[in-house]
């Protein structure tokens, strides 16, 4: 009777009905290395092969007994239970280089082994229900909880088969090297500003980067088959049971078709791991003739950066589309829009319809709002109340008109993506820093406001010191002219190599040389006006 109860404990699963459908792992990414003193086989001193029933040998327990024998006991029963895993293993198929290195790589299961069998070996019980498959899993990294947990649902494909399979994910995703920081500026991109709702594989796919991130290295270790690679499994244990030659040769060769390298390929199905489990024929392509406006090449170039587009709901991307069309985007017009901001065929169509409702209240014809689309599409994929009307309201509060908003966003819509901390207060201040009012910063906002996107110390400072020292201009002049202020101004050498081959004219008459001074030059337009002295 006691057998007959601890053979039911080693084997939960023999006379169960179907396990429930497998669900990803729950995150403990600091306990896989986390070490196992209570399974040691030191603590179980016996002589174990699998099938053999050979008779216990227990470790001395007197107290003469040396402490040097009782190591070499513990440390030959350990090599004994390595030697039993991997004559189970090879009882179930693998060769005997797999065999050994997978035991060498799973102490935790040995251990487990030397623990159960102690008492059923003697009495002829024991037998092996996981088919090899737990200590396979373990070798590869996955915590040995973990392993026992999903062994039962993909046992059934055959240890050999699995080895194999192991084998081929690991070279698709891991064996391109160079890519690996791209694979982690992906998986960061997309945990940083994904903004739509995420469905079940999408939710998957964020507890994976999150079990990433929290192990050391985080993100950055993705790309690195030891580390990542037990996590994909425990997150996505189904992706054992997809079949090299009817299902990932297929989806590798799909994803070449439409334009994908094969060195990218890695980074595209690690960003979004549920592409794994999607069927080439009865998935994605039947996604992709529904998209008639989407060609093959933006495709690929979409997929490279939001992989999940090819997981996207026909009908949702289909809505988008006919948006698109309302506005009068054309299929010419739609290639930068999608290869700029793929993210845009996964928004909802109420959320895209906000955005173009936020620009009309503002006071834009459709027209205005179509530009503004194939300029800057990453607009439309941001929130309307945590993006766009913050830095309106920010404008406003500063004392730019309310009137003025409309043409300060047809002019630079870009200005809606812009950081308020890191880019608009800091070249405002740099501006009032030099002397302007509020008022000057304003009315230099409305008359050109890409001003508030240059760069304060590549364009803004050069420039304005070289205007007001140099050119001894008033700091009125950029005020009124805050566009030819910043303009690109030539430098000194330009100007005289310029001057010495007559390319510089003025009302169609090359200006004549005074000893030590240039004559003063005009750009007829009113781009600047300068005096270079040599």
């Amino acid at each position: 009777m006691a057998a007959t109860t601890t053979l039911a404990l080693l084997s939960p699963l023999a006379d169960s009905p179907i396990p429930p459908p497998l669900r990803p792992l729950p995150a403990q990414p600091f306990l896989r290395h986390k070490a196992q003193s209570h399974l040691s086989p030191c603590h179980f001193p016996l002589r174990l092969l699998p099938r053999c029933r050979r008779p216990v040998v227990a470790c001395p327990a007197t107290a003469a007994a040396s402490s040097s024998s009782s190591s070499n006991s513990c440390a030959s029963d350990a090599r004994e239970a390595e030697r039993a895993v991997v004559e189970l293993l090879r009882e179930h198929g693998a060769s005997p280089a797999d065999a050994t290195a997978i035991a060498v790589r799973a102490p935790g299961y040995a251990a487990m082994l030397a623990d159960g069998v102690r008492e059923l070996d003697e009495l002829g019980l024991w037998e092996s229900r996981d088919r090899g498959v737990v200590p396979l899993l373990e070798s590869i990294g996955v915590r040995l909880s973990s392993a026992k947990l999903i062994a039962p649902y993909v046992s059934g494909a055959g240890l050999p088969v699995l080895i194999d399979r192991i084998k081929f994910l690991k070279e698709i995703l891991f064996s391109s090297n160079g890519y690996e920081s791209l694979i982690s500026r992906n998986a960061k991109h997309m945990m940083m500003h994904f903004s739509i709702p995420a469905d079940e594989p999408l939710q998957s796919t964020l507890s994976f980067f999150e079990k990433m991130e929290a192990r050391y290295g985080g993100l950055n270790m993705l790309g690195h088959g030891d580390v990542s690679f037990p996590y994909l499994i425990e997150s996505f244990p189904m992706l054992l049971l997809c079949s090299e030659d009817n299902h990932l040769k297929p989806l590798i060769d799909f994803l070449l078709y439409i334009g994908i390298p094969k060195p990218r390929i890695a980074s595209v199905l690690l960003s979004f791991p549920p592409i794994i489990l999607s069927n080439v024929e009865n998935d994605i392509k039947p996604r992709i003739n529904a998209w008639e406006k989407i060609s093959s090449t933006v495709l690929g170039v979409a997929v490279r950066s939001w992989p999940h587009v090819l997981g996207c709901s026909t009908k949702r991307m289909n809505s988008i589309m006919e948006l698109f069309d309302d506005l009068g985007i054309s299929k010419k017009m739609l290639v930068p829009v999608v290869t700029s901001s793929p993210q845009l065929l996964l928004r909802k169509p109420n959320e895209f319809l906000q955005i173009v409702l936020f620009f009309k209240d503002m006071g834009l014809d459709e027209k205005a709002v179509a530009k503004i689309l194939c300029r800057s599409p990453e607009i439309f994929a941001s929130c309307v109340d945590k993006t766009l009307k913050t830095k309106i309201n920010f404008l406003i509060d500063f004392g730019v008109s309310k009137h003025h908003i409309p043409r300060i966003i047809r002019k630079y819509p870009e200005l809606l993506l812009l950081d308020i901390n890191r880019t608009l207060l800091p070249r405002i201040n740099y501006l009032l820093d030099m002397g302007l009012s509020k008022k000057n910063v304003c009315s230099m906002i409305y008359r050109f406001s890409p001003l508030l996107g240059y760069s304060i110390r590549v364009v803004m400072k050069p420039k304005l010191e070289f205007l007001l020292r140099t050119m001894r201009k008033p700091l009125k002049s950029i005020v009124e002219y805050p566009r030819k202020s910043t303009s690109v101004v030539l430098s000194i050498e330009k100007v005289q190599n310029s001057y010495k081959q007559g390319n510089i004219k003025i009302g169609g008459e090359q200006p004549q040389q005074k000893k030590g001074v240039f004559n003063t030059f005009v750009y007829q337009q009113g781009l600047l006006e300068a005096t270079i002295f040599t």
